[in-house]
């Protein structure tokens, strides 16, 4: 057989493939979870996280492998698959329990299997395989080739498959997933097989972005970036695949295509970019910088990724009464914000599409929180990413092993596993700037040898604080005193060397009929309605300024962005079609800063002769209001007492501070009615 006839064969088969691949993707369904979200409608075999993965280190060349792969459940010590298809489908990065994933199964043991090519114009380069995160342990194999394994569910890992490529065209790739959960005692944050209360859903296997990358022969490999906003630089070390003598980069840093300051220095070596009159990153102005980087050989660039930064500076520090509190850019910012499990009814650990991995971080905003406690949980690195370029303060947690008999069931190789993961989500999460804490343990589940490891996070990372566990087991090491209290609030008393912040208060649980995961639900204080919601969440947050004085409150968090599952504490439905809170009360209950809103009481009402009516706001700014349904301002009426209203009317009314800034304005509609004549009942009838 010449030449053009086994190429011709060749493409028949890798036609076919392709044939059978698309009608396989016609034929595929996600199943139904109790509840979905709406971006679930958008999710599609061609169509599921196709964005940039790593958007601090980003190359031009590279291929999204997200989409269809054969899949089955595995059994133990069973061989790999190799040349086999595999007797399902899974939507990759779904986690196999999810709806979105199309499989809904749980399951200790999988496979995954795939096909792939490469372009033609990758084959003089190093081609790397890339995981954004498998839970937990994961084997690789390319073209039969084993690659090696990882542990970890959390943390992002790669390849170098050039070798296992050869010559050929098609590439078979085959992976085994292994995920203990309730066997195990690896960190899994609040996964359990038989979810109910606080603990969810367990995930296993792929649940991030798996993708291929060309290369050079030596590479970037990391970014470590190091704001320094009181000396005016960047300080910026690189490191590289291969540690080579003398090896050198040029580093420039931008405002927009305004050159802000560059440097030129060797690899693995500390390099200080002069940043003059930078823009310092706040909630309120989160300014970004970009970055190029370039690797150089002899003066040719063998290498260069795209970055950005921010000027920014977390830190203690004392204010005017002498209290320590926690700085960022030297300045005290009282910071609230939401409990985030990072759970999705329809993608579990895994949001259905980018849009609704960021909607969560946008609304923590719009509601007015500055502050997000990541929960025992890492996001992919597209969540932080928009953290960075939104506003929003991250503290984040290392991920929890189990609470039940961890004592008892740890040996010396669960503990290095542990800290290898500590280690790895440091180093990987490092470059983000709206990361300004590190949590190391929640509430002693799996606490172990916290002095060490807290002193280990704070060498690995001198520009953040550590908070050593947050609850109830502190060891009076680190940089926060952290405790919990429901529905609370309450306070520790600041130390001279450790800020008192409120790890987790409130959890007021409303379910919204319709848009829960189950009849029977959960909270830690059930209310009936989003009237007495709003009542009890003011009060709490009265209670929470109160304490920010005295003893000194840093920071508070409350119990939670979302519900999840049977646990419904959430700020919004587990859906997130429901918004439990007025937006613009909200705000006002998160910030000294803002003016509160009035209250109308009643509400609205029908009445016969007169009504009596009182307004009245959290913060008692001057209120103004009209009867007529017009837009108050401060030429209106000014509320000193209760009304009596004995005409209809249209109660609108607004707080306006001595700034002359304006709430948000409140509506009631007064309408007046008469006694209407008894009847007469007929003959033989009497009333009643």
């Amino acid at each position: 057989m010449n030449t053009h006839a086994i190429f011709n064969v060749i493409w028949l088969i890798v036609l076919s493939a392709f044939i059978s691949c698309s009608s396989a993707e016609s034929d595929w369904q996600a199943k139904s979870a109790p509840i979905m979200s709406r971006w679930a409608e958008e999710v599609s075999p061609d169509h599921v996280h196709q964005e940039y993965p790593r958007p601090q280190m980003v190359r031009d060349e590279w291929i999204n492998l997200n989409g269809l792969w054969q899949f089955a459940i595995a059994d133990i010590d069973e061989t790999p698959p190799f040349g086999n298809e595999l007797p399902e489908q899974i939507l990759v990065p779904f986690a196999m329990e999810s709806a979105l994933s199309g499989v809904q199964q749980s399951a200790q043991r999988a496979w995954y299997r795939r096909s792939f090519t490469v372009p033609a114009t990758w084959e003089s380069k190093r081609v790397l395989l890339h995981f954004g995160a498998v839970d937990w342990q994961t084997r690789v194999w390319i073209n039969k080739v084993e690659l090696g394994q990882h542990r970890g569910g959390y943390d992002a890992f790669c390849f170098d498959i050039t070798d296992a490529l050869g010559d050929q065209k098609l590439h078979e790739l085959v992976v085994h997933v292994y995920d203990p959960t309730d066997d195990g005692v690896n960190p899994r944050g609040k996964q359990v097989g038989d979810p109910s209360g606080i603990f969810y859903t367990a995930v296993t296997g792929i649940w991030q972005t798996v993708w291929l990358e060309a290369v050079g022969k030596n590479y970037i490999t990391s970014v470590q970036l190091q704001p320094d906003i009181d000396e005016q630089m960047l300080k910026i070390k690189i490191q590289t695949s291969h540690d080579v003598k003398d090896l050198r980069t040029t580093i420039q840093a931008l405002d927009g295509d305004k050159l802000v300051g560059e440097a030129e220095g060797l690899i693995n070596h500390t390099i200080h970019i002069p940043v003059s009159g930078a823009k310092l990153w706040t909630p309120d102005n989160p300014v970004l910088y970009d970055l190029r980087v370039r690797l150089l050989d002899n003066g040719n660039v063998i290498d260069s990724v795209e970055s950005y930064f921010a000027m920014r500076k977390i830190s203690l520090g004392k204010d005017d009464q002498g209290i320590t509190r926690m700085m960022l850019n030297n300045q005290f910012v009282f910071q609230v914000g939401p409990l985030d499990q990072g759970y999705w009814p329809d993608g579990l650990y895994t949001a259905p599409t980018d849009e609704a991995l960021r909607y969560d971080i946008e609304m923590a905003k719009k509601l007015g929180f500055n502050m997000i406690r990541k929960h025992t949980k890492v996001e992919p690195f597209r969540w932080y990413y928009w953290c960075d370029k939104l506003g929003m303060l991250v503290w984040q947690d290392m991920p929890s092993v189990s609470p039940d008999n961890f004592v008892n069931r740890q040996t010396p190789e669960d503990a290095r596993q542990f800290e290898q993961e500590l280690k790895a989500m440091i180093t990987n999460l490092q470059p983000f700037p709206s990361i300004i804490m590190w949590v190391v343990f929640n509430e002693g589940w799996g606490q172990f040898d916290t002095e060490r490891l807290t002193a280990l996070v704070k060498q690995m990372d001198p520009t953040r604080l550590v908070n050593n566990a947050s609850g109830w087991t502190d060891k009076h090491v680190g940089d926060i005193i952290d405790i919990h209290s429901y529905p609370g609030p309450d306070a520790p008393y600041p130390e001279e060397a450790r800020a008192a912040v409120l790890g987790e208060f409130g959890g007021l649980g409303l379910p919204i009929a319709g848009h829960t995961w189950t009849i029977q639900n959960w909270g830690y204080l059930n209310l009936k309605s989003r009237e007495e919601l709003r009542d009890r969440y003011e009060q709490l947050f009265d209670e929470v300024w109160a304490l920010k004085d005295e003893p000194g409150l840093s920071a508070v968090v409350y119990t939670q962005i979302t519900d999840v599952e049977t646990e419904t504490n959430g700020l919004m439905t587990y859906d997130r079609e429901i918004i439990k809170l007025d937006i613009n009360e909200a705000r006002a209950f998160h910030s000294d800063r803002l003016i509160s809103p009035p209250t109308i009481e009643p509400n609205g009402s029908l009445f016969l002769d007169t009504i009596q009516v009182s307004i009245s706001n959290r913060k008692h700014e001057t209120i103004y209001y009209t009867l007529d349904g017009s837009d108050p301002d401060e030429r209106s009426l000014t509320y000193e007492s209760h009304l009596i209203v004995d005409h209809e009317a249209v109660i609108m009314a607004r707080s306006i501070g001595v700034d002359g800034r304006m709430s948000s304005i409140k509506s009631a509609r007064f309408e007046k009615t008469t006694m209407q004549k008894g009847v007469t009942p007929p003959a033989g009838l009497s009333a009643g």
